[in-house]
């Protein structure tokens, strides 16, 4: 009896709840088991103690991984140190949309984004250009320029990505709330 070899159809993103700070350690460890990971990073200068100042790059997600698996594959995952969980209800994992995952990893390369705190309600936009057309988002103003909020709900963690106004384009319903809400 041969084993066949798991079809990236078979796959969907998932997220990985890991220790704090351990992050990429947790992206090498996965990816030397051969698991697709994505760890979404930005930059930012710290300035130590003796005045000396270094740009370190930080998790935009903190204390998550993304890793694209089957759920048999599960047990890599959680077999791997400083690994606390997989996202999910106490019976099954919750994938997360592939588009969702797709669209932050070819948003993010050359854009400015930064961790925001988790949103749900606000003005709704549309981004109608660039490499994160398509994705939804609840518009800001930080740093004095526009941000859209975009949210990943399973993890209830957001990232505000600056946009130029003319990118953006209002959704039908405007203000929403979140789902579920009265």
């Amino acid at each position: 009896m041969t084993i066949k070899p798991i079809s990236s159809e078979m796959r969907s993103w998932f997220a990985v709840y890991t220790a704090s700070n351990h992050e990429k350690r947790v992206t090498q460890h996965l990816r030397a088991k051969e698991i697709e990971t994505f760890l979404p990073l930005y930059s930012v200068t710290k300035r130590w103690r003796n005045r000396t100042t270094v740009k370190v790059e930080l998790p935009l997600f903190s204390g998550y991984v993304f890793a694209r698996i089957a759920p048999t594959e599960s047990i890599k995952v959680l077999e791997t140190p400083m690994v606390y969980s997989i996202v999910g209800n106490r019976r099954e994992l919750s994938p997360l949309p592939d588009a969702e995952i797709e669209g932050l990893r070819a948003g993010l390369q050359g854009r400015q984004a930064h961790p925001f705190p988790y949103v749900k309600v606000g003005n709704r936009v549309r981004i109608r250009s660039g490499a994160l057309a398509g994705m939804e988002g609840i518009v800001v103003r930080t740093y004095g320029s526009l941000s859209v909020v975009l949210s990943v709900d399973t993890i209830q963690k957001s990232i505000a990505v600056h946009v130029e106004a003319d990118e953006l384009e209002w959704c039908a319903q405007g203000r929403v709330l979140s789902q579920g809400t009265a």
